[in-house]
């Protein structure tokens, strides 16, 4: 059925984006057959919004929450369409966030029309919502104003992230330096290419009667044919902390994760020479995310199935991940021998620790 409204508006500082941002866009996007999303704010009048987060930074995040396997793809919410627009001062003379709601809603008028843009309905989670759209001359829509589905704001957030980072998707709270809370302990195996990693995992889940989350860089590496992108490894990161969280509402107890953030930000750097500011994030967290961090040793036989690189890389792999979780003082554990005995291994450090039952 084609969406009644075709084009849509949300406007926002997204300062930073939220759960409740993430409903408000997903809530327009089901109603239109393309959403537009302005980001802006100007707290003081001179310089960026925010020193550590300006509104291109923000709007970057927002465009990583919705990009899917393919960036030649576009933005998309389900099957709409969406064009993530970054304000600014000084490239577009974005008002004062203390001028008055006329100023504002001028802006928004002046500037749509300044890139030929139309839209047909505004979607917004405020009281000045009905007053906007009449200036603009569309539609109102309002989606949870009484923040009764999510009840957190950007205010909440900055003042304490902390205490709000469970309304924030992973990506956008290791920015902030938090970790959502986790319905279950988080295990996570890290290992050179070859090191056991997968088949352990899925051992382990087995033997405790609970669930696994295989390695999502493995997945879109092989969809690509092998063809990944510097841009694949932010979403590579992003997509397997989704899939995490997914599967937590399944597990029993204990959740094994085959691979983190930390492994695919060494991924970026060994490949690209480079690693995006938000994978670095999202890597620096892994020590909060994580209960507990297990290393296979490279000592099982290798196994060349065409999409890993040569044995003599998995020393070297080794010992990047040593150094790494060294840097980020990450305690972990190393295993080895057969899957039998790893298991084992595994089974009695959690048991130890009070994570499984004896």
């Amino acid at each position: 059925m084609t969406p009644p409204l075709r084009t849509g508006l949300v406007v926002g500082k997204f300062w930073p984006p939220h759960r409740g941002h993430q409903l408000l866009l997903e809530t327009a996007a089901a109603q239109v057959a393309e959403l537009l999303v302005l980001v802006y704010a100007n707290p003081t009048g001179h310089g960026p919004d925010s020193e550590t987060m300006p509104a291109p930074v923000r709007a970057q995040w927002l465009r990583e929450l919705y990009r899917g396997d393919n960036l030649t793809d576009g933005l998309h919410i389900g099957s709409t369409p969406l064009r993530i627009f970054a304000l600014t001062a000084e490239a577009d003379g974005v008002p004062l966030d203390t001028a008055d709601d006329y100023t504002h809603r001028e802006f928004v008028r002046q500037w749509l029309a300044g890139q030929g843009l139309a839209v047909d309905a505004v979607f917004t989670s405020e009281d000045y919502g009905p007053g906007f759209a009449e200036h603009l001359g569309v539609a109102h829509v309002s989606v949870d104003a009484a923040r009764a589905q999510v009840p957190v704001s950007g205010t909440l957030v900055r003042d304490n992230p902390a205490a709000y980072a469970r309304y924030l998707h992973p990506l956008v709270a290791a920015q902030l330096g938090v970790v959502p809370p986790a319905e279950v302990p988080r295990v996570v195996f890290l290992g050179a290419e070859s090191s056991g990693k997968s088949t352990l995992c899925a051992a382990l889940a087995e033997a405790c009667g609970t669930v696994w989350v295989p390695e999502y860089g493995r997945t879109l590496h092989e969809q690509k044919n092998g063809n990944l992108g510097y841009e694949d490894l932010l979403y590579i990161a992003r997509r397997h902390a989704e899939l995490e969280d997914e599967a937590a509402t399944q597990a029993h107890g204990v959740l094994f994760c085959d691979t983190n953030a930390a492994t695919t930000a060494l991924y970026s750097y060994y490949y690209f020479h480079r690693c995006d500011p938000a994978l670095q994030a999202m890597a620096a967290v892994c020590g909060q995310r994580y209960a507990h961090t297990f290393v296979c040793a490279p000592t099982v036989p290798f196994e060349q199935d065409g999409w890993r690189g040569p044995e003599a890389l998995r020393s070297f792999q080794h010992g990047m991940i040593l150094m790494q979780l060294d840097y980020f003082g990450i305690p972990y554990i190393l295993v080895e021998g057969t899957v039998a005995e790893r298991v084992a291994q595994v089974r009695a450090a959690l048991q130890g620790r009070g994570e499984l039952p004896a």
